[in-house]
């Protein structure tokens, strides 16, 4: 008797396995500045053409209908929703958001930008504006010694007042970069992207023109995870993942009998 039901109940099971943990990661990271969630895709594997439809049945008929045989399933891919998350105030200028499409850049230990949506930033020791692990913003902004305020624009114009003087000074601007295909991008941690061949090459500019979203300084994004969809979809691969489970345990007792019948 063949075991091709248990081979395809297995795959069921694998690929429900694959989305509960992207959803788990959705939820772990609802309270993650920026986080954008994923959402897991699938597809069919190869068919088992056993009749063709069209081919012949007998010397003067057709068969009307084939008979296909699925092999289970697959996941191929997990996209990223790139929807706007809340914003959340803060009263922290250092704090930005993005109300639009766009990302900050990053520069990386290993000399590549990064790309992300969180915009908790800090200041170095020499004053450069930083991730809080410590990697520089692109173009990189220092701020003065002494400097008492510090205020960003909507259009990434940053400024400072300096002790002694009454009117603020531009210091630099922040510059973000947006893809034609964001979803091409490739998620290492730290809430870092990379650029691929998918997503296209950057386009640097700044904020608030040609497609970029504006910047709202003291304010955070969070992550766009609706907890209650989250739960729902567990529920619903929870309940897949079951019946797969008990497909296998019918098939072997499917198997099981026919030994003990022969």
């Amino acid at each position: 008797m063949s075991n091709g039901a248990l081979h395809v109940a297995r795959t069921g099971l694998d690929a429900q396995n694959m989305r509960m943990q992207v959803i788990a990661n959705n939820l772990a990271n609802v309270n993650t500045v920026g986080f954008k969630r994923d959402r897991a895709s699938f597809e069919t594997l190869a068919y088992q053409a056993m009749t063709v439809a069209g081919s012949a049945s007998s010397a003067e008929n057709k068969y009307a209908i084939g008979t296909n045989l699925g092999t289970g399933v697959q996941i191929n891919g997990t996209a990223r929703i790139d929807t706007q998350g809340t914003l959340t105030t803060t009263g922290n200028s250092l704090d930005l958001a993005i109300e639009g499409a766009g990302y900050f850049q990053i520069q990386m230990p290993d000399g590549r930008n990064g790309y992300t949506r969180a915009g908790d930033f800090n200041l170095s020791a020499e004053g450069n504006l930083v991730t809080s692990d410590g990697m520089p913003v692109q173009p990189q902004i220092q701020v003065p010694q002494g400097a008492t305020a510090i205020s960003v624009g909507a259009d990434g114009t940053v400024s400072a007042q300096v002790a002694g003087q009454s009117d603020l000074t531009e210091i630099g601007r922040i510059e973000l970069a947006r893809f034609t295909n964001p979803a091409g991008l490739q998620s290492v941690g730290n809430n870092m992207l990379l650029e691929t061949p998918a997503s296209g090459a950057p386009q640097v500019g700044a904020a608030g023109q040609e497609g970029r979203g504006g910047l709202r300084s003291g304010a955070l994004e969070a992550s766009n995870v609706n907890v209650v969809e989250e739960l729902v979809d567990m529920i619903e691969t929870q309940r897949a993942y079951e019946v797969n489970s008990k497909m296998i345990q019918a098939t072997d007792e499917m198997m099981r009998n026919a030994t003990q019948t022969l």
